[in-house]
């Protein structure tokens, strides 16, 4: 089976002062980021709207192999609750796809009290397959998305499911969905977007994600501790770590 492909950054590509070393020192902070680290998470656009033309500058920023994960607005996850959501798909997705090839996957994060409703979430997947055939990651947070039966209804649509820390629920101690891509998201524990994960996880952790590439999977690792420069400093030792690892 071919070797997989890794991807790891954290949420934005904000470089505290401590951790500027780690980087290059000329550039603009993307460029800095990008030549150390070779994805990022656009969180903003959960928040507010990017133009087209503001994407299309992130993508020119950085190498050929780097990729961004992008982040659903808010307003499709949390405020229609993946209904009706066409319009606003169609306008999201008119500005993401000014990333280009550079486009990675569409991070997809559900509000903890958003249920799975079959019907809805039938319509909702597919309206967006019918606009985006590229990598789709899931990360739910009600209970009823955890199960063996949601987990195959994710893979016949090439969804993976995240494996966020921490944990809400046991069964999200494994990514599902998809087994083609595994979509990490390191949110800080015990304290969530402050906490920095110790060395010997994060040598654990490159271990165990050099086997699932060797399986051929593709895997992401996003650092989203990012109140501090725990993120940053997360990602530059997991990736050092996984340089040392076996192919």
């Amino acid at each position: 089976m071919a070797q997989g492909l890794s991807y790891t950054g954290t949420a934005g590509w904000s470089l505290p002062r401590d951790v500027q070393p780690a980087f290059p020192a000329e550039g603009s902070h993307l460029q800095r980021y990008a030549g150390r680290l070779n994805a990022a998470e656009i969180n903003s656009s959960f928040h507010r709207p990017h133009s087209r033309a503001t994407y299309e500058r992130w993508a020119a920023s950085v190498p050929a192999g780097f990729r961004f994960s992008v982040k659903l607005p808010k307003t499709i996850t949390h405020t229609q609750k993946l209904a009706g959501t066409e319009q606003l798909l169609d306008e999201f997705l008119a500005q993401a796809t000014g990333l280009g090839e550079r486009l990675g996957c569409l991070l997809v994060q559900l509000p903890p009290s958003l249920g799975f409703e079959q019907p809805k979430a039938q319509d909702f997947f597919d309206a967006l397959r019918e606009r985006h055939a590229g990598p789709v990651a899931l990360e739910p947070r009600h209970a009823s998305w955890f199960t063996a039966q949601v987990d195959d209804w994710l893979a016949q649509r090439r969804v993976a499911r995240v494996l966020a820390d921490p944990v809400r629920h046991e069964a999200g101690r494994w990514p599902g969905g998809f087994t083609g891509r595994i979509y990490l998201r390191l949110h800080g524990s015990p304290r969530i977007y402050y906490s920095s994960y110790e060395p010997t996880l994060l040598r654990a952790l490159a271990s165990r994600i050099a086997i699932a590439l060797r399986e051929g999977r593709e895997v992401w690792c996003m650092f989203d501790n990012t109140a501090g420069s725990a993120a940053a400093h997360n990602a530059v030792a997991l990736q050092d770590a996984l340089d040392k690892e076996p192919e």
